[in-house]
């Protein structure tokens, strides 16, 4: 019999703010946190905004001399780790250490660095790299780090499948934990690619909002007046544990997580499948290993990118899959007020969606003035949305055709 799986601590950083409470109350106002872009200097780039986190205090999180040792996406997602690990109160102790977890996904990991060196090296040779340089770069280090932190033995890696690296990352610890291979799993997803290669590469791409006026209102999904995405940094940490040992040490429940679908589209690098049947075959993989009728979610936390193809798709996948009853959920991209996160986007909106849940109440997508005729959803427009909130799904798509969904439902005891 599968075990029972419980999230007991949330944990975000995102373009709203650092802290779970105030990104998430930042969602509820409907608030933009896209802007010009303060990284580096965009003015020669066709896209010249992003979500940058402004307020992040990384002297609260990390010792100084530790923080050169990471880039910044590591410096995000050990943040998000430290706001999940004491919301949850769980401590690692001796007893529970090897029968803990980390997984936590990102899709480009540490660009930043790479460039900076990149320049270092030919401006003033090899010698001047940093000995931390690889640590600082490679995806696997932000768990690691993680680990270190906390001293967790168990499972320790990071996925990297673009931008449902962060999904993927919580359903592969939800089913280690219901397997009955460990006990808790430290899970989400981290990003931060606003450098010159990040939005130069993704814009000569053609992906990239260029509102650059209305930072605002740049990031519109299933908004027939779209253009494109807008890239956001930021992570998105849960903490998950078998059910019973949640409930032993009295442990908040925000939900439990019940259900996860992953699928390939085995289309195109970067496009998805025409008829949205890989997203759809995803949704429908995450409702079976839930065990949950389609008329039972309520809320769908939708991918949502903003571009033509993923929200029209999308959208047609959702229909496929729910039938008369898609047209009675509520379905939301919260990555119109946060941006894109790529990796990190399916942790961030695996927190959001537990949140819903817990709260009883659905952020909007805010910036949906002109509806696409071929996006006919409810998708919340523009005013978050009280109500009854039982079962929800996350979903998450990725370049290369990669897809994950997780479904999440409210704890009840029986």
């Amino acid at each position: 019999m599968n075990r029972r799986v419980a999230v007991t601590g949330l944990g975000l950083v995102t373009p709203l703010g650092t802290g779970t409470e105030k990104s998430w109350n930042g969602l509820l106002e409907g608030r933009s946190g896209i802007k010009r872009i303060t990284l580096f200097d965009a003015s020669a780039f066709s896209c010249r905004i992003a979500g940058e986190i402004q307020d992040f205090d990384i002297d609260r999180f990390i010792e100084v001399k530790e923080q050169k040792k990471m880039d910044r996406f590591i410096h995000f997602g050990l943040a998000a780790a430290i706001i999940a690990m004491e919301d949850s109160g769980l401590k690692i102790t001796q007893e529970n250490a090897e029968k803990t977890g980390v997984i936590v996904g990102s899709g480009m990991g540490g660009l930043p660095a790479i460039e900076h060196y990149k320049e270092i090296i030919i401006q003033k040779g090899p010698k001047r790299i940093s000995p931390f340089f690889i640590p600082m770069t490679i995806i696997n280090l932000v768990s690691g780090q993680i680990s270190i932190r906390y001293g967790v033995k168990g499972p320790n890696f990071s996925i990297a499948t673009a931008c449902a690296s962060g999904t993927h990352a919580i359903g592969d610890a939800f089913k280690m934990i219901q397997r009955g291979e460990v006990e808790a799993m430290i899970a989400g997803g981290t990003e931060s690619v606003i450098t010159p290669l990040g939005i130069g590469g993704f814009a000569s791409m053609k992906t990239l909002s260029t509102r650059n006026d209305e930072p605002e209102k740049a990031s519109r999904p299933f908004d027939m007046d779209r253009d494109g995405f807008v890239m956001g940094e930021g992570a998105g940490i849960l903490i998950l544990e078998e059910m019973e040992s949640a409930l032993k040490r009295d442990a908040k429940i925000y939900a439990e997580i019940i259900g996860y679908g992953r699928t390939c589209d085995a289309y195109h690098i970067t496009s998805p499948s025409p008829d949205g049947e890989g997203a759809a075959r995803c949704m429908k993989a995450a409702l079976d290993d839930s065990g949950a009728a389609p008329e039972e979610i309520n809320y769908i936390n939708a991918h949502g990118t903003s571009t033509k193809y993923n929200d029209e798709l999308e959208t047609l996948a959702i229909k496929k899959i729910f039938g008369k009853h898609a047209y009675k959920l509520a379905v939301s991209s919260t990555k119109s007020m946060i941006g894109h996160l790529l990796g990190a986007s399916g942790g961030v909106e695996g927190v959001i969606t537990v949140l819903s849940i817990f709260h009883n109440i659905i952020p909007p997508t805010i910036n949906l003035t002109t509806p696409d005729p071929q996006c006919d959803l409810d998708y919340v427009p523009n005013k978050s949305r009280a109500v009854e909130v039982n079962a929800a799904m996350s979903n998450s798509f990725g370049f290369g055709g990669t897809n994950g969904c997780i479904i999440f439902r409210k704890y009840s005891a029986s």
